[in-house]
C-alpha cells in the first residue's frame, strides 16, 4: 500500500468506525473516508433498550462520535446522511448521494470496506402504518420514544420475542406500559434451550407480560394506524407495534457489485476479510464468520465481532495482513431480576450440525444460600457423545452466569472435554459463590454419563 492511498468506508456503526481508525493508526498518510447513510455513527446499539427505558439518562450517552469529533481524533473524514448507491469495481469509485440536497458524487478508492450492518426485519409489512416500528439504531429510538409520548402510548405489542423483544418488554414494562409479547413458536426465545424457554416464560408472566405463543398473526388497520392484531382468532388491541423478529444481513451494495454471498446468505469474505474483489474488504453484520465449534459459516450479527473485525479490515486495506480467527457464538441479556447467557451451541444446534451430543442440567445457588440475597442458578452443558468435546453451555440465574460462560469459552476454546468441569478448582467465599459450584456440579454429571 503506497502513503498516500485512498480507503472508502461504507457504513459508520460498530465496524466501519473500527475500521477507520485502526487503518489510520497502522498508515496515518492514507486519506481516509467514511460513508453513513444515517445521521449517526459510533453509536451503542446494545444499549438502546436501557435508553428506552431511562436506565441510561440520555441518548447523547450512547453516541461516542459526531463527525466533528472523528475527525479530530481519528483523522478521519466523516459523511453522515450520504448513501453509497453503487460500487463501480472495474473503475473504483462508489456513487454517492448527499441525501440533504439529492446531489450525487463520485469518489474514488484503492481499497474498499464495506460495513454496512444489518437491517431489522419486519413480520407485519404494514409500510403505511404510522404506529409500527423497529428498534434497530439511534433514529428508531428517537422515533419510537417521540411517539409513545406525544400519543401517551401505554399498551404495546411486540412482534418476536428474541433478544431485542425481550429486551424491550422489560424497557417498557419499567416505563409504565402494558405489553402483549407476540411469537410463532410454542414458547418465548425459541433460540435457546427448552428448559430455559419455560423458565423466561414464568419470567413474564410473575411481570405482568401477556406472552402469545404459536401465533399466526394479522394487523387490522384503521385509517394509517394498526388498531388491534388478530392473534389465531383473537382481536388484540394495541396502540403500537415494535417489530422485533430479527435482522438480516444487509448486503444490497455488495449484491448489486457482485460480490459473493455465502451459504447464511451473508457476505463471503477470506481469512484477511477480503470479498470476492481483492480491492473490497467487509466486517460486521453483513458478513460470514467461522464458527469455532462446527468449522462452519455462520451468521453471528454481534458488536463484539464487528468491533473486533472492523479492525482486522482496517489493518487488512492498507497492507496488513492480520488473520480473524474463527469464533464462539457468547451471548447474554439482562430480564427483570434474572441473567442468562449461552455460549457455543445448543442441543438444537448440535444437531443441526449432525453432532451426536449428550446434555446435563443442574441447578444450584450462585453463591452461599444462607447469605441475604442468594438465589438459584440453572446450568445446561452440552458435549460430543462419543469423544466428550465440549460444544456449549446455558445459564440463567444471578449476574454470575457471566463468569460460568467464559468458563466454557475458555475451555472450548482451549479444545478440553467437558469432564474438566469437574478437576478446576473454583473460589469460594458466601458472599461470592457457592460451595457447591454449578460448573462442577455439572462436571461431575458428565463424568458419571456413560460414554
Amino acid at each position: 500500500m503506497k502513503k498516500g492511498d485512498k480507503i472508502i468506508i461504507v457504513g459508520g456503526n460498530a465496524a466501519g468506525p473500527a475500521a477507520a481508525a485502526k487503518a489510520k493508526r497502522v498508515n496515518p498518510d492514507a486519506e481516509i473516508i467514511l460513508f453513513e447513510a444515517g445521521n449517526f455513527i459510533s453509536t451503542g446499539t446494545c444499549e438502546i433498550p436501557y435508553v428506552l427505558s431511562h436506565e441510561i439518562k440520555n441518548t447523547e450517552d450512547i453516541i461516542f462520535f459526531n463527525p466533528e469529533e472523528f475527525y479530530r481524533q481519528k483523522g478521519v473524514k466523516v459523511f453522515i446522511n450520504h448513501f453509497v448507491e453503487e460500487i463501480n469495481t472495474k473503475e473504483k469509485f462508489v456513487k454517492v448521494q448527499d441525501l440533504k440536497d439529492g446531489t450525487f458524487a463520485n469518489y474514488y478508492y484503492d481499497k474498499l470496506i464495506l460495513t454496512t450492518g444489518s437491517t431489522a426485519k419486519k413480520d407485519i409489512l404494514v409500510k403505511e402504518a404510522a404506529n409500527s416500528f423497529t428498534l434497530k439504531n439511534i433514529s428508531d429510538l428517537l422515533q419510537l420514544k417521540e411517539y409513545i409520548t406525544s400519543f401517551n402510548v401505554k399498551n404495546i405489542s411486540i412482534i418476536g420475542s428474541g433478544y431485542i423483544g425481550l429486551e424491550t418488554a422489560e424497557a417498557l414494562v419499567n416505563i409504565g406500559c402494558s405489553v402483549s409479547l407476540i411469537e410463532k413458536s410454542a414458547l418465548p426465545f425459541p433460540s435457546a434451550e427448552p428448559e430455559i424457554q419455560v423458565l423466561i416464560k414464568e419470567l413474564l408472566v410473575k411481570n405482568d407480560i401477556i406472552s402469545y405463543s404459536s401465533a399466526e398473526i394479522k394487523p387490522i388497520v384503521n385509517q394509517d394506524k394498526i388498531t388491534a392484531i388478530n392473534i389465531n382468532g383473537r382481536l388484540v388491541e394495541t396502540e403500537l407495534v415494535i417489530n422485533a423478529t430479527g435482522i438480516s444481513p444487509n448486503v444490497y451494495l455488495a449484491v448489486k457489485a457482485n460480490l459473493k454471498l455465502g451459504i447464511t446468505g451473508a457476505l463471503k469474505v477470506d481469512t484477511r476479510l477480503r470479498t470476492s474483489d481483492y480491492n473490497i474488504y467487509a466486517a460486521g453484520d453483513l458478513i460470514e464468520v467461522t464458527d469455532f465449534i462446527t468449522g462452519r459459516p455462520a451468521f453471528l450479527p454481534f458488536a463484539s465481532f464487528a468491533y473486533e473485525y472492523g479492525h482486522i479490515a482496517g489493518e487488512n486495506a492498507v497492507g496488513g495482513n492480520v488473520s480473524a480467527s474463527p469464533v464462539i457464538n457468547n451471548a447474554g441479556m439482562r430480564l427483570f431480576d434474572k441473567y442468562y447467557a449461552s455460549v457455543g451451541l445448543t442441543s438444537y444446534e448440535a444437531e443441526r450440525n449432525n453432532i451426536l451430543s449428550e446434555s446435563v442440567t443442574d441447578i444450584q445457588a450462585g453463591y452461599a444460600s444462607v447469605m441475604p440475597g442468594a438465589v438459584k442458578v440453572f446450568g445446561k452443558i452440552v458435549f460430543e457423545k462419543i469423544s466428550n468435546r465440549l460444544l456449549g453451555a446455558s445459564f440463567f440465574g444471578g449476574r454470575e452466569v457471566e463468569g460460568f460462560v467464559n468458563v466454557v469459552s475458555t475451555l472450548i476454546k482451549l479444545r478440553q472435554p467437558a469432564r474438566m468441569l469437574a478437576e478446576i478448582n473454583y473460589v469460594y467465599t458466601p458472599p461470592l459463590s457457592s460451595l457447591k459450584n454449578l460448573l462442577s456440579s455439572l462436571g461431575k454429571k458428565i463424568k458419571s454419563v456413560k460414554q
